[in-house]
């Protein structure tokens, strides 16, 4: 993890070659050299695991695997492409659908976040955990705009700024630099599955807005809205939408 997110940086800030996929999506050559450089070192050291990157063509067969590795080179890739520091590298080991071990690291702040099924969640190798208690204040609350009003229902507040990568800002919530953070719809297995462990490891809770469980490594990696914050106050969140302020 940390020889790609070197590698990224290296790149970071120089005239790389970028185009778009797909409708809107970003890519660089960075993030094809660091995905390239993650398949060579993690897939021969585990010959027997599938693999799902954001950068490699899809393998059905990882269906079949019992274990699979699932990868975003760089998360953030417009910020990166911008000269801004919210981007991150990430990978997830999944095993029969739910994270088992997860790293996520931001080489630009050298922040390495890394959690273990049961083991807890450190940044730079010191344990922490997600803010305590159910209260909110909106400026530790980071996701898109329509979401987070209808979380203040009638409030008037000031949104958090913007996190590029989706990674990142939920991680924010597992180091308890937020109090939650929201996923809007189509987010992929790779932006979601190192942070999940991560934010669940740090005594946090990460589900869909409904408080169904998310599940990684299926034919459709596709995935709605989720919200992740300490365990309490995520119980509150999902209860006010279930209420009936869900979108």
């Amino acid at each position: 993890m940390r020889e790609a997110g070197q590698l990224a940086l290296s790149m970071f800030g120089t005239d790389v070659r970028n185009w778009i996929k797909g409708a809107s999506s970003p890519v660089s050559e960075a993030d094809m050299a660091t995905n390239e450089l993650l398949e060579r070192r993690l897939r021969p050291a585990r010959p027997d695991y599938g693999w799902l990157s954001e950068e490699s063509a899809d393998d059905q067969a990882r269906l079949s695997k019992r274990r699979v590795w699932i990868v975003d080179p760089i998360d953030g890739t417009r910020s990166y492409l911008a000269g801004r520091s919210d981007w991150c590298v990430s990978v997830a080991l999944v095993e029969d659908a739910a994270p088992i071990l997860a790293a996520v690291f931001v080489p630009v702040s050298d922040e390495f976040f890394f959690a273990a099924r049961g083991q807890g969640t450190t940044l730079n190798g010191v344990k922490v955990r997600a803010a305590s208690g159910t209260a909110l204040d909106f400026l530790r609350v980071a996701g898109p705009k329509p979401l987070v009003e209808r979380l203040a229902s009638s409030k008037e507040i000031t949104l958090h700024p913007r996190i590029g990568s989706l990674a990142l800002r939920l991680c924010r919530v597992a180091h308890g630099a937020l109090d939650a953070a929201f996923a809007g719809g189509q987010s992929r297995d790779w932006d979601l599955a190192a942070a999940h462990l991560i934010v669940q490891e740090a005594d946090g809770s990460m589900t869909a807005l409904s408080g169904d469980t998310i599940r990684y490594n299926r034919p459709d990696v596709v995935h709605g809205i989720l919200v992740a914050a300490g365990r309490d106050r995520h119980a509150d969140i999902v209860t006010h939408f279930r209420a009936g302020s869900q979108p």
